[in-house]
């Protein structure tokens, strides 16, 4: 069986790194598996990049110039909606026509066009649509917040100024639509929570939808030495590391500013606590909320590179992550297969992999004491070596390569 794996990027944000995995488990496990991406960073032999040319930039930037037009020319939510009205026909490459099953991750900024999607279906091979957000459920919008109106048709969406019930949200959903009709989709979603929204939209009404999580090479990500780990990185051996990542730790949606606010009380009410806790913050633009801290802060920066990235959690104490949206967060995954208890707020699927009091702290909602009172349950309450062996347990039993790859292969055999 030949499977085509689908993805804007090679390496950059969530969804590649899923893709990358998930590919490379499918490979392992008898499927031969390749990946058709935008943007091509390595020299992988699994991986194809579409033949750089100025319309792939094109396409980018036209789709962006759309958008900020309907924003009147801010730059608030230009990142944050994407309309697909233009991008790259891939049916035409031999490696689409010589796949047996499509398998599309996140196509956007440019990578497929609604009307690209539209002849991938009408191609007649398979096609899987793995969700790493809403997206492929609403008009416009990755991450839906508290609106409800994919329910039953988008419209006077709350990301673009005016409001119009017949705007750009709308004619995007009805395009959507017209894409959709009479055409069938195997859509997986990474977590039961996004599962479950997608079931919601009216736009996938007739699909089928389930939830496969995302996969985990734990050869890579493991256990090692903590001393060592803290000693290469530069963070002191003496004191507990809590660890906070993100590509972009400004990003408002990844909950900074809870972090801050739960650091302060911890730093208030357990001043023995603190005086034996440093953080470290991985991610760009690190530097610029170091100083923001009650506890001392390395800001590390953005690293690429799997091994440090690996150092980085295995240096941690507790990993942190107070998002406020969040799908299946790698993040998660990669501390808990090193061996590093978590803690988060309950929303999205994070509550699907923190196990509150086994291998984590699920705190209530935008609630920084209850966060505070989660990162000091983990680092001076708990069991830390309990907490950690049911960390590799989780990770073993519901993200290993094997049980991830053999349920995407249960699919794309029904399909053929």
């Amino acid at each position: 069986m030949k499977v085509l794996i689908v993805n804007t990027s090679e390496r950059t944000g969530g969804a590649a790194v899923a893709a990358n995995r998930l590919m490379e488990a499918l490979n392992r496990n008898g499927v031969k598996a390749r990946m058709l991406v935008r943007d091509k960073d390595t020299n992988a032999l699994t991986v194809i990049g579409l033949s750089p040319s100025w319309r792939l930039q094109w396409h980018f930037l036209w789709e962006r110039l759309v958008i900020w037009f309907h924003l009147r020319l801010s730059r608030k939510h230009l990142f944050e909606i994407d309309i697909a009205n233009c991008g790259t026909d891939i049916t035409q490459l031999p490696e689409f026509q010589s796949a047996d099953v499509i398998h599309l991750h996140w196509v956007n900024q440019g990578m497929l066009s609604l009307r690209n999607i539209r002849k991938i279906l009408d191609s007649g091979k398979p096609v899987v649509w793995t969700m790493h957000d809403i997206w492929p459920a609403t008009a416009i919008c990755h991450y839906a917040r508290d609106c409800e109106q994919f329910h039953k048709a988008c419209g006077n969406c709350p990301l673009l100024p005016g409001h119009s019930p017949k705007g750009l949200a709308n004619r995007v959903w009805r395009q959507k639509q017209q894409m959709l009709e009479g055409r069938r989709v195997a859509y997986v979603a990474c977590s039961q929570w996004l599962a479950g929204e997608a079931r919601k939209s009216a736009l996938l009404r007739g699909q089928t939808v389930v939830s496969i999580p995302n996969t985990i090479d734990t050869r890579q990500f493991c256990p090692q030495d903590k001393r060592q780990a803290k000693s290469a990185l530069g963070l002191p051996a003496d004191k507990r590391i809590i660890l906070f990542v993100s590509q972009r730790v400004t990003d408002p949606r990844k909950g900074m500013r809870y972090f801050v606010d739960a650091v302060r009380l911890l730093a208030r009410q357990h001043a023995d606590l603190a005086s034996q806790t440093a953080i470290a913050i991985l991610g760009g633009h690190a530097e610029e909320v170091a100083s923001q801290l009650s506890l001392p802060a390395y800001p590390l920066g953005y690293v690429s590179d799997p091994k440090r990235i690996v150092q980085v959690y295995n240096a941690a104490d507790v990993f942190v992550l107070p998002s406020l949206e969040d799908n299946l967060p790698n993040t998660l995954m990669e501390a808990m297969a090193c061996g590093v208890p978590c803690v988060g707020f309950r929303t999205g699927g994070i509550p699907e992999m923190i196990d509150h009091r086994e291998n984590g702290y699920v705190a209530d909602f935008q609630q920084s004491a209850d966060l505070a009172r989660g990162i000091f349950y983990v680092l001076a309450e708990a069991d830390g070596a309990a907490l950690s062996r049911q960390c590799l347990h989780k990770v073993a039993h519901s993200y290993s390569q094997q049980s991830v790859a053999r349920q995407y292969i249960d699919i794309y055999n029904q399909l053929l």
